[in-house]
């Protein structure tokens, strides 16, 4: 009886455990209302079926040190904590490009990049993450010649984006 009990236990500890890592940690609730980089979002995936996903990060207004996605494609994921790399772009204004070439436990191939998000003053503000389709990108050139257009396109987009932000606030106000 001791065996079967302490077996119980650990199985319910174990359970515990997978169920905690599998659910991601939320550090911010969305509002209600959709918020303007929610709508942004939206007409980003519309107007290009080449993405899979696009997300955008910061730290909410009235927050402080509150890393987290605030608006994207995953709205499950809306809140979730980010990552360190996350954060670094957000930080330092860098950008990290992710080709992703040999990730052999991706469902679907990409390309990822994480660049700065910019408001239209050209103002660090976050971080926007743009994950582009990624089918068999040895077909078509070298991985450096594939790498180049998939950055042109990003950086594209961000700049393109950068115009229809008038501020960081901006992009939490209720969507029009």
């Amino acid at each position: 009886m001791k065996t079967a009990l302490k077996l119980l236990c650990v199985f319910a500890f174990g359970a515990t455990l997978l169920c905690a890592a599998g659910a991601a940690k939320k550090n911010w609730t969305a509002p209600a209302h959709k918020i303007y980089a929610q709508q942004l979002s939206d007409e980003i995936m519309a107007n290009h079926p080449d993405l899979i996903s696009i997300t955008f990060h910061g730290v909410p207004p009235g927050m402080s040190k509150v890393y987290t996605m605030f608006a994207g494609s995953f709205p499950e994921r809306i809140g979730n904590v980010d990552d360190p790399d996350d954060v670094m772009v957000i930080e330092l204004g860098i950008t990290i490009v992710d080709p992703r070439w040999n990730r052999t436990k991706d469902a679907v191939k990409k390309f990822v990049m994480m660049m700065p998000l910019r408001d239209a003053s050209g103002e660090n503000v976050g971080l926007l993450v743009a994950a582009y389709k990624n089918p068999a990108h040895s077909a078509k050139g070298s991985n450096s010649q594939i790498e180049a257009e998939f950055i042109a396109k990003g950086t594209k987009l961000r700049d393109e984006l950068q115009q229809k932000i008038p501020s960081y606030e901006g992009l939490f106000a209720p969507a029009k």
